[in-house]
């Protein structure tokens, strides 16, 4: 093979690298792991962007030229030092988390077609390097095409994760929610949903205020991976110690409302995800000696219960409200029904209705992406209400319940079913919550986006975005409860900063 021909076919294997990185990068990194959102994630996002840093000169650079003389040299070191890197993100990756099998496959195979390229390239240095030092024009077509616009990339890459590595650190420094109390005295309690967007924030602050915490999970390695083998994490109910009685079951599980069509086949898998496992988790209880069993159960829910609101109906909800025969509604009812049997087992039942909850995973931040390309505006009419929380004030919410489940039962609560909406009490319509975000992110706010496409593409599910709820939180205030983000501008300030 001649050194021409040697060249040639590492920037062939260049260009699969290239568009396998791109593949990792939006599959994994951007989309099932989310590591610019992910606390914790900082280093190897540094890594990521140091690597990318070396990866576009070296792509850009090797698309039109030969590397002669000394050049030959400089690019035998980037090798040396990019070698250095992938061996680091390996150990890095490994301590930090558990990555899903798709992903270990496309490193591996990222590994072994990078090992081909860089040895055919040290063999090509071998020969440039005995002739004068120069960047020999030696364009390729349209392969160096394609290696120039991979090197743009991972570019935009590098920056992408540079920025995002700044922004966790900072936050990691300057975030300072301070100690959430769970009731009066430790407690072991068992999670569902804990390796979620609520859940991860939860379980963190669980055991920050000494409780001990088992997750229900169907991934228990990559659970324990997550929080440092900090909580003990379970597929299987029957796993958890008879020796250490669970106390408090906080039921956050549930599949993702909003991106699937509502088919039957999505629509049986949302009823399992909540009703389903809500009732094996009623089950489990009452299989348990009744002096062994728990005392509370905070279980999840959503306003959907509520069903929707026609446009410009500024009608509050409270907790008493009626639910609508609408399937988002009729979900949540049976999941609560399923949670309201444990309270014939002696157990106290917390039924949590969710709003739009704010944060740095979970929803917003696709909702925040047209208003960060300057693209945002109302959707459809704008009029519609967004009842919308702060992640904090879940959790804070969350243990307020808890704590006022531990008084003696009294003329307010004669039951052991309450409902409770964890909504900020300023709910806002969507015209003025995209652009009280399009102010704090110092974007415009021109460009409305018809509901007909949206409608179009989400079906039934759209009602949610299109018409929504007005619902206020009228048990936590009256019962004593200060929001931390009570209004949209110091939540999204909070969040964006």
């Amino acid at each position: 093979m001649t050194l021409h021909d040697t060249h040639l076919l590492a920037l062939w294997l260049m260009a699969a690298q290239g568009a396998l990185g791109a593949f990792d990068t939006l599959l994994h990194h951007e989309g099932t792991e989310a590591l610019p959102r992910t606390p914790g994630a900082a280093r190897e996002l540094r890594i990521h962007a140091l690597r990318s840093s070396l990866y576009a000169p070296l792509f850009i650079g090797l698309s039109c030229w030969a590397w002669h003389g000394a050049w030959a040299w400089v690019l035998l070191a980037v090798f040396g030092v990019e070698i250095v890197l992938t061996l680091w993100d390996f150990v890095v990756e490994d301590r930090t988390r558990l990555l899903p099998a798709t992903e270990r496959i496309t490193h591996t195979v990222l590994a072994i077609n990078a090992g081909a390229f860089i040895a055919l390239l040290a063999l090509t240095a071998r020969g440039w390097a005995a002739q004068p030092t120069a960047l020999a024009w030696q364009p390729h077509g349209l392969l160096s095409a394609w290696l120039a616009l991979c090197g743009v990339g991972v570019g935009l890459s590098a920056l992408r994760d540079g920025w995002a590595a700044h922004r966790l650190a900072r936050r990691a420094r300057h975030a300072a929610p301070g100690r959430v109390h769970f009731g009066t005295q430790p407690q072991h309690v068992l999670v569902t949903g804990g390796t979620g967007f609520v859940g991860q924030t939860l379980v963190r602050q669980l055991l920050a205020d000494g409780h001990a915490v088992t997750v229900l999970t169907r991934r228990p390695k990559a659970a324990a991976w997550q929080f440092d083998g900090a909580v003990r994490c379970v597929a299987n109910l029957q796993d958890i110690p008879a020796a250490t009685p669970v106390q408090v079951v906080i039921n956050l599980a549930g599949a993702r409302i909003l991106g699937w069509r509502w088919t039957a086949r999505r629509r049986a898998t949302l009823l399992q995800s909540r009703a389903g496992l809500t009732q094996r988790l009623v089950a489990w209880m009452a299989a348990q000696p009744p002096a062994r069993r728990p005392w509370l159960l905070l279980s999840g829910s959503a306003i959907g219960y509520y069903g929707v609101q026609p446009l410009g109906d500024a009608t509050s909800l409270d907790e008493s409200a009626p639910p609508q025969p609408l399937f988002m509604s009729a979900l949540c009812q049976r999941w609560e029904a399923a949670a309201a049997q444990a309270a014939p087992l002696g157990v106290q039942v917390a039924l949590l209705r969710l709003g739009f909850v704010l944060g740095q995973q979970g929803s917003l931040p696709l909702m925040l992406l047209p208003v960060q390309l300057g693209l945002g505006g109302p959707l459809g009419d704008g009029r519609q209400w967004l009842s919308w929380v702060h992640v904090q004030d879940v959790v804070r919410a969350i243990a307020h319940v808890w704590t006022q489940a531990e008084k003696p039962p009294s003329a307010a609560a004669p039951t052991n079913v309450q409902a409770w909406n964890l909504t900020a009490p300023e709910p806002l319509s969507q015209t003025d919550f995209t652009r009280c975000a399009a102010q704090v992110l110092r974007r415009p706010f021109w460009l409305p986006t018809p509901a007909a496409p949206v409608r179009a593409l989400l079906g039934e599910q759209v009602d949610l975005l299109l018409q929504g709820q007005r619902v206020l939180p009228e048990r936590l205030l009256a019962s004593g409860f200060a929001f931390a983000y009570p209004n949209a501008r110091a939540a999204l300030l909070d969040l964006c900063r």
